[in-house]
């Protein structure tokens, strides 16, 4: 029978608090690694910055609440102006101020939407696999433990001089991830 030898996710180091992880997370940056995540029991903004990373979700959230609100006053004014117009008090049937109030929610309404649904989308989930869960140590970084994974997809990855890289941040434990 024919076993393969597993591929390689990548490299794992473990900090044990969250300055040491900011500070090896701009030194991988700093080596010239692009494909590295950071792994945390509590957010820290920090760490995204030493790495980069940027997220879309301001964009799409932008994007939501600008379509609420053409909906919303479209709507609006697409029933009171073609559909039903309907003469209240003396008004013109297209009264603006009248529709601040359902194009504010509608707003609102697809904005959180899209927050909601672009989280979810943009971070992959739902996820039930990840690699990493393949390291025992991982199981920390929901508790007390911070983690730093330097992937094999990198252009860059060599296997020796990434675990001399992170060698060099002075982790806890360093360790390949089979994928």
């Amino acid at each position: 029978m024919h076993h393969e030898t597993p591929t390689l996710y990548g490299v794992l180091a473990e900090f044990g608090s969250a300055d040491e992880l900011v500070e090896a997370c701009k030194r991988v940056k700093a080596a010239g690694y692009e494909k590295v995540e950071a792994y945390s029991p509590l957010p820290l903004p920090e760490v995204g910055h030493a790495l980069g990373h940027t997220t879309k979700l301001s964009s799409l959230i932008f994007c939501g609440g600008m379509t609420g609100a053409l909906t919303g006053f479209g709507m609006q004014t697409w029933i009171s102006v073609i559909d039903y117009p309907l003469n209240v008090g003396g008004r013109p049937f297209f009264s603006w101020p009248s529709f601040i109030v359902i194009t504010f929610e509608m707003t609102v309404l697809f904005s959180a939407l899209t927050a909601v649904i672009g989280m979810i989308a943009l971070n992959g989930l739902p996820q039930p696999y990840h690699p990493l869960f393949n390291s025992a140590a991982f199981e920390r970084a929901s508790r007390n433990r911070f983690f730093l994974c330097i992937e094999a997809a990198d252009p860059r990855f060599d296997l020796a001089e990434a675990k001399k890289v992170l060698a060099s941040t002075q982790p806890l434990l360093v360790e390949e991830v089979p994928h």
